[in-house]
């Protein structure tokens, strides 16, 4: 096989991360997964219908949805059902809005929530108040939907959950533990969507961001049983030293659900469960099964690693360049022309005050792992096109970055331990730049050996 250039590694790793965003195109995976056939909706997994349901019974139909994800979701979902749509209302992110016929679409904060996501919200919940027995919901879910759907408990403001939700980003807890507390300061998560919707017929399709695909900790799980409590949410606040530092009102309530004097969130056997659907419709796997088929098509030995790295990032980061060292010195545990794909979402622990995201800091911390390292190309990027409060969905490093990086007088070191990683890369014209991808499937790094 012809040898590449560090150059033409590089193109083609960025060609294979995109081929993995187009392959959990929320717009796309829905139009596969609902067919119309007259009356009659018909939802298909993996070419074979799994449900149908004849619309023709139902009264009102009200689209409903939240996330990074929820505006091409609703796009398709307007195609498929047109003037069939009551009314609906959709949260999505910043700049992730699409021109609708039938659905509302609302912008609201994330990864901080905000005023205008609680004003949307309260909507949200009036509706499916208003939905009774005879009426279907759908209920289109990604990631990015716990943020943009916040509904503090009664007891507990807006301002004081931002708060905690910066403490928990800070912190590295991972998303289930946030999810988990988000679920029990919450209104409308932890199935209180099937709760608020309550007779109704509710079918939800979810998009997933989290490692493992739990649908319960999705999106922070509102259509699913809940199968954590307020005393796992106690513990994680334990766990990370936080008790102290949210508000009293936040701890204050956790306590009281411990206690049993706030009612738990619906578990499992609840009867606003009996008439609910879920449809898992993306995840990270099926995007690393899209760009290990095309890596292959070029030629290399294709190795998908995991869909589920987890932890820091910086050990991450350690093992994927420990892979790269294997396969040049063994050909294990692919030869080269190696791939190796994985996926899932690690966590940073911020120890300084720089700007960046975990994708970038991955890159940062391998490319000294890799410096030195001939025609290897290392990829870290979010599937959503952000990556931490930055507008790169990661970054592209390889065996010279390093020595690049001091040659033009940076400091490499400085900016990872500063978490710094976004100047660093900028400063190389490094970094990876989508715009809003419109769909969240968690991470994916791409690594080339040549």
């Amino acid at each position: 096989m012809e040898t590449f250039s560090v150059e033409q590694l590089r193109q083609i790793a960025t060609d294979l991360f995109l081929r993995a965003v187009s392959a959990a195109d929320p717009y796309r995976r829905m139009k596969e997964t609902i067919h119309i056939d007259r009356d009659l909706l018909q939802i298909t997994e993996a070419g074979h219908c799994v449900k149908k349901i004849d619309l023709k019974y139902f009264r009102h139909i009200y689209v409903v949805g939240a996330g990074k994800a929820a505006a091409s979701m609703a796009q398709a979902m307007e195609e498929i059902l047109e003037k069939r749509i009551t009314k609906g209302i959709v949260i999505t992110k910043d700049n992730h809005s699409l021109p609708l016929s039938y659905v509302e679409i609302i912008e609201s904060g994330h990864p901080i929530p905000d005023q205008r996501g609680l004003g949307a919200a309260r909507r949200v919940v009036q509706l499916l108040k208003e939905s009774g027995p005879e009426d279907l919901v759908l209920f289109l879910l990604s990631g990015g939907a716990s943020a943009l759907l916040p509904l503090p408990a009664d007891e507990i403001l807006l301002e004081e959950k931002q708060a905690a939700t910066q403490l928990l980003l800070d912190c590295g807890a991972d998303i289930k533990e946030f999810n988990t507390i988000r679920k029990h300061i919450s209104g409308i998560k932890g199935g209180r969507v099937a709760q608020l919707a309550y007779p109704s017929t509710v079918v939800a399709f979810i998009l997933s961001d989290i490692v493992g695909d739990p649908l319960d900790a999705i999106g922070s799980g509102p259509t699913v049983p809940d199968a954590s409590t307020f005393g796992d949410a106690s513990e994680i606040l334990e766990k990370y030293n936080l008790v102290d530092k949210v508000a009293p009102s936040i701890h204050n309530y956790l306590r009281l659900g411990k206690e049993g004097k706030i009612e738990e969130s619906p578990k499992s056997g609840n009867p606003v469960f009996e008439k609910v659907h879920n449809f898992l419709i993306g995840s990270n796997f099926l995007s690393l099964q899209a760009a290990a088929d095309q890596s292959r098509s070029l030629g290399f030995h294709t190795l998908i690693l995991s869909s589920s790295i987890v932890g820091e990032t910086r050990d991450a980061a350690r093992f994927h360049a420990a892979i790269v060292r294997e396969v040049l010195s063994s050909g294990n545990p692919v030869p080269k022309p190696a791939c190796v794909i994985s996926g899932g979402e690690t966590t940073v622990t911020i120890r300084g005050d720089g700007k960046g995201g975990r994708n970038q800091e991955f890159a940062l911390a391998a490319a000294f792992e890799i410096s030195g390292l001939e025609r290897v190309v290392l990829l870290s990027g979010g599937t959503d096109g952000t990556d931490g409060p930055t507008d790169a969905a990661g970054a592209i490093a390889d065996g010279f970055t390093i020595a690049r990086a001091r040659g033009v007088g940076l400091n490499p070191k400085a900016h990872l331990e500063n978490n710094d990683a976004y100047p660093f890369f900028k400063s190389l014209g490094d970094l990876l730049i989508t715009g809003p991808t419109r769909t969240n499937v968690m991470d994916v790094r791409i690594i080339l050996i040549d």
